[in-house]
């Protein structure tokens, strides 16, 4: 039988409170993603309870800027649609074209929550790549909405079951007018919510 006492013990960070770790910073949960091969009939199930409204946009080389696929540029397009309930924003995604990370998640497991997203604490954006870097998680596909609101993905799935991101949204950011909204746009004077973090790095 081992004696696990000889074990060389896990660096494992210090416990400072019932809600944080030393190393903790990731900061405050925005943002739940669904991928789909059909981003109208997932619409139609979550309008069904009670989410929405949503607005529809398609993330291109018309609307995306840097677009990268594990750290080399590429061409690729993804249809996305945002939710909000209160303070968090339901996403979901449905690749349209070219390599993406949502593409290798339906090969593999089918539709379903591919990705959580965290502010970072609201840090400059090179910050958040480098922390993430410095625990061994490098961006698995990134690029900059509108020109404005720059997003990356992480490699995490193999250590913790799913996808995780980040996006800054500077301030003074506006919400482009979407393709279509379902089940239709919000009331006069009613806008999306602007979850301002920072400005970009």
């Amino acid at each position: 039988m081992s004696d696990d006492s000889q074990q060389p013990a896990q660096p494992w960070p210090t416990v400072v409170s019932s809600t944080d770790l030393s190393n903790s910073f990731l900061g405050e949960l925005i943002e739940i993603c669904i991928v789909t091969s059909d981003h109208q009939r997932t619409m139609e199930g979550l309008v069904r309870l009670g989410i929405g409204p949503w607005r529809i946009y398609t993330f291109d080389s018309n609307t995306v800027s840097e677009r990268t696929y594990h750290g080399v540029e590429a061409d690729w397009a993804i249809k996305v649609c945002f939710a909000d309930v209160r303070d968090l924003a339901f996403e979901i995604m449905q690749p349209l074209y070219g390599p993406s990370i949502f593409q290798e998640h339906l090969d593999r497991h089918g539709e379903g929550i591919h990705h959580v997203a965290f502010d970072v604490g609201g840090r400059p954006w090179q910050e958040r790549l480098t922390e993430f870097a410095q625990r061994g998680f490098a961006v698995s596909q990134s690029g900059r909405f509108v020109d404005q609101n720059q997003f990356a993905f992480f490699e995490t799935e193999a250590a913790t079951s799913t996808t995780f991101e980040s996006y800054d949204i500077p301030a003074g950011f506006v919400w482009p007018d979407p393709e279509a909204w379902f089940p239709a746009p919000p009331p006069q004077g009613h806008q999306p919510p602007v979850r301002v973090q920072g400005t970009v790095g």
